[in-house]
């Protein structure tokens, strides 16, 4: 099992650019992120690519769809925090949130 991040860790990886955008919820402790898209097609295409992404690396995120609006929340429940599994998926998220 992938050992979870102490807070330095998270800070240094919510830094690095390849997941740019993301935060961290001191309530939860997960990392989330809002993708905005032109409309409800895109935002659902969007998933489904997360989706796909999920279903590889064997994580699922918590995602909240609102017409052009998209919410994803990530933790790694076994682990009990953060674990690199989190910030691949940030990652991996951002790139499938790019135009095709």
């Amino acid at each position: 099992m992938a050992q979870p991040y102490n807070s330095q860790q998270i800070a240094a990886a919510l830094a690095a650019p390849p997941v740019a955008g993301w935060q961290l919820d001191p309530a939860t402790g997960q990392i989330f992120k809002q993708f905005r898209f032109p409309d409800f097609v895109q935002s659902l295409a969007f998933v489904n690519r997360v989706g796909a992404i999920a279903e590889q690396l064997g994580h699922h995120p918590d995602i909240t769809i609102n017409y052009n609006r998209v919410r994803l929340d990530l933790i790694t429940h076994d682990a009990g925090g953060l674990t690199d599994l989190d910030f691949k998926m940030a990652a991996q998220s951002n790139a499938a949130s790019l135009p095709l």
